[in-house]
């Protein structure tokens, strides 16, 4: 029996549910989640692999009008992602029409040989009847090879959008070992799910600021990790909010951490956070290079 193999990026502007689909396919939380935007910031590989097929996904940060150099990198990272797949799925909001952002990122990919899917999430949040004609104005802007609507936070349609997927891929190699879902080490992970944290329960600039190092990681015996982390954020004054009145906002952010780490790593954990500011180091490449943002 032949084996098929390859790869598909996600783009959209942010916020449209990408990290929420990739999750939904792989079966558990790979990317953060959160209602801000720009929640993904790295180009993140997630392995789907049946006894026929391996698809490699490449979640990519969303699309969107850089205020800083880092969101400059973070677009060219987006675009790039382009450049080394073999389908590319274009997600979008059903609730709404084609806004400045979709026909900014449409107009980057016209030209693509490959293969572009247009994925309408969030159809769980819409009147059915609305669906044909919002697929019809989609049309007359991009020949998409495929139109498939879908809500990725009920994993709606999903199932359908995987075997259509594998219908476009070429028969290829396994690229990676069967049970791995992720090319990135668990020490991203629990960084990027501290983060998620933050995004969660903080407002306004405070979120945005924020990048997470793991410090050290020990296994203490079978049943107990122990997690040191540093929060980084730019300003004084947000690192006052994230501490909280009397440490109560960083013992929260620790608490849901720490949960959803003990579920990753499936052992008791033992987290300690650390919250340190650098200066506007979105702004600075040198620092957003040493925090991983430029491989």
């Amino acid at each position: 029996m032949s084996f098929k193999s390859g790869f598909a990026a996600l783009v959209g502007r942010t916020n449209v549910g990408k990290s929420t689909l990739l999750n939904q396919i792989i079966g558990q939380k790979i990317a953060i989640m959160s209602d801000k935007p720009q929640t993904t910031r790295h180009k993140i590989h997630s392995v789907l692999t049946r006894n026929d097929v391996q698809v490699v996904f490449l979640d990519t940060p969303g699309i969107h009008k850089p205020k800083h150099k880092l969101g400059e990198h973070l677009v060219e990272v987006a675009f790039s992602a382009l450049q080394e797949v073999d389908l590319v799925l274009f997600m979008t909001e059903a609730t709404a029409p084609a806004g400045r952002g979709d026909n900014y990122i449409l107009e980057q990919i016209k030209g693509l040989e490959t293969p572009v899917f247009l994925v309408l999430n969030k159809i769980d949040l819409i009147n059915k009847d609305d669906l044909l004609p919002l697929i019809a104005k989609y049309k007359e802007l991009y020949p998409f090879a495929e139109i498939i609507p879908v809500s990725a936070l009920q994993g709606e349609n999903t199932q359908h959008l995987i075997d259509v997927i594998v219908q476009y891929l070429p028969e290829g190699p396994q690229y990676y070992p069967e049970g791995m879902v992720t090319d990135r080490p668990e020490r991203f992970i629990m960084a990027e799910i501290i983060r998620e944290k933050v995004l969660h329960l903080t407002s306004e600039e405070v979120p945005h600021s924020v990048t997470v190092e793991i410090d050290h990681l020990e296994k203490k015996r079978d049943d107990l990790v122990v997690v040191n982390a540093t929060i980084y954020t730019e300003r004084d004054s947000q690192k006052g909010i994230l501490i909280g009145k009397g440490g109560k906002m960083l013992k929260e952010v620790g608490k849901l951490a720490r949960q959803d780490i003990e579920t990753l790593l499936g052992s008791k954990v033992f987290l300690e956070l650390w919250i340190k500011v650098k200066k506007d180091w979105r702004n600075h490449p040198e620092h957003f290079k040493n925090f991983g943002f430029i491989e």
